[in-house]
Order: C-alpha cells, then sequence, then structure tokens
C-alpha cells in the first residue's frame, strides 16, 4: 500500500511540475484608438471590439501564439501610452511614416488603401488645391490627413482639426465645414450610412505624397521590442502565404486591401 502511494505521490507532483512548466502564451497590449472607425474597429452593441484589423491581429497573434489583449486609447495619446508601456503595439490604421519612425517602429505593411476627399452632394468640387481653395477642410488631429492637408492646401480658409473622424463627417453633414480628407474606406463606410447618403458624396482621390502619407499601414511597435516586431512580420508573413489574410479580407472588402495608393491615419 505504501508502495502505490509512493507511485501516485510521485506522479502526481510530476503532473503538477509538468502543468507549472508549460509556457503560456505571451501577453501583449495591441492599442486601438477608442473610438468607432468602421470597418477596422468599432465595439459593438456588448462593447466587444470587430472589424477587419481585429480579426487581422488575431490572426497574427494566433499564428504567433501570443495573447493579445484589445485595449482602447486615445488617438492623440496612441503614440505616448505606446512608449509608456501602458500598450505593447499599435494596430489602429496607422500609417508608417518616417516622421513617427523617430518615435516609434513598426511592423511590415500590412494594408494600403487611397486618401480621399468627401463633401456635399450638391457642390462641384474635386481633390486638388485649386478645388479646395477658400474652403474649410475638416481632418482628424495628429493624422496623416492632417499634415498632408497643412502641405498641400495652403489655400484653404480652413483646416479644422478634430478629435475624431465622426466629429469632422457629423460637422459636414451639418453644413458647418465644406470637405473632409481622410482614409477613402473610412469615408466610404460614412457615405454608406443614412446620414452620409443624405449629404455627401466622393470628390476625389489627393495627389500621392509618399512623404507625408507613407507607404502603408503597420503596427506601431517600441524601438526597443524587436523581438515583437519580428513576431508580427513573421504573423503578417504566414497569414500571407497560408490565405487567411485574403480569408478574413474578403468578409469586408471586394478588393485587394494589401495593395493601393499612399493613405490613411
Amino acid at each position: 500500500m505504501k508502495t502505490v502511494l509512493k507511485t501516485f505521490a510521485a506522479a502526481l507532483l510530476l503532473g503538477v511540475a509538468a502543468m507549472g512548466g508549460v509556457a503560456k502564451a505571451e501577453q501583449v497590449k495591441i492599442g486601438v484608438a477608442a473610438e468607432p472607425y468602421p470597418p477596422f474597429t468599432s465595439p459593438d452593441a456588448s462593447g466587444k471590439w470587430v472589424g477587419w484589423e481585429i480579426d487581422f491581429v488575431d490572426a497574427v497573434c494566433a499564428e504567433e501564439k501570443l495573447d493579445c489583449v484589445i485595449t482602447p486609447v486615445a488617438w492623440d495619446g496612441i503614440i505616448p501610452a505606446l512608449t509608456t508601456k501602458k500598450i505593447d503595439a499599435i494596430v489602429s490604421s496607422m500609417s508608417i511614416t518616417a516622421e513617427r519612425e523617430k518615435t516609434i517602429d513598426f511592423s511590415d505593411k500590412y494594408y494600403n488603401t487611397p486618401t480621399a476627399i468627401i463633401g456635399p452632394k450638391d457642390q462641384k468640387f474635386g481633390a486638388t488645391p485649386d478645388d479646395l481653395k477658400g474652403k474649410v477642410i475638416g481632418v482628424q488631429v495628429s493624422t496623416v490627413h492632417a499634415v498632408y492637408a497643412k502641405k498641400h492646401f495652403t489655400g484653404a480658409q480652413e483646416i479644422k482639426e478634430y478629435q475624431t473622424q465622426d466629429e469632422a463627417n457629423n460637422d459636414l453633414a451639418a453644413g458647418r465645414i465644406d470637405a473632409v480628407q481622410a482614409d477613402s474606406i473610412a469615408l466610404g463606410e460614412f457615405l454608406k450610412t443614412d446620414q452620409g447618403k443624405a449629404c455627401c458624396d466622393l470628390k476625389g482621390m489627393v495627389a500621392p505624397d509618399d512623404e507625408v502619407l507613407g507607404p502603408g499601414v503597420g503596427a506601431g511597435i517600441r524601438k526597443e521590442d524587436t523581438a515583437l516586431k519580428e513576431k508580427f512580420n513573421a504573423g503578417i508573413k504566414a497569414i500571407r502565404a497560408n490565405g487567411k489574410y485574403d480569408e478574413i479580407s474578403k468578409k469586408y472588402f471586394d478588393f485587394d486591401i494589401y495593395g493601393g495608393a499612399p493613405q490613411s491615419n
């Protein structure tokens, strides 16, 4: 009996030790802008974050065995939140730019779409500096759109900055501004809403400026977190190769979101 008990105790200890030795997935706090940005990131009725970027990062994290936790942060404070380690990565339609790379690093590009101008349906104009001369243009603060508008639309009456894209869109619908510049997909989603259908239409795409708009969107990562950057890059490469990226994208888009002209936030 003693031999049996000893054998059982030894087996139990080995089991506990084995359980203790199981490596837990590395937890990574994924920062997203704390505002709806469909179809990329939005909270649903229950408060759960959903959208293309949520599905995308879930796939990358599953591939690299990372325990990723969505962490909403105010957009204009999202880079400071990363550098002060309140979050570990930014996956929030952030364009890769030389200016941002002075402070943080980026993963490889994971999508890219054009930059657009929208305005009132009853006004006919395009997306050139001459078209927008004398107009009030709405942009979201701390985005490449704000930088672009200030650089290229110097003849505008005002470049008006908003904390969120929704605020800019709402002011356009209310007739308080003349145009809005933002990512074409995000503006396309607004134009599908009842408010957007009633007020506005697409005026055109802005001229390229790689220095300002960058080559595409990447995950923002602290410069010293080279291992995490490597995991993100490996995960992006893997889901592009195994078809998961295309599978996710087809749920939301009928075109190749990976390619395209310079764009986004």
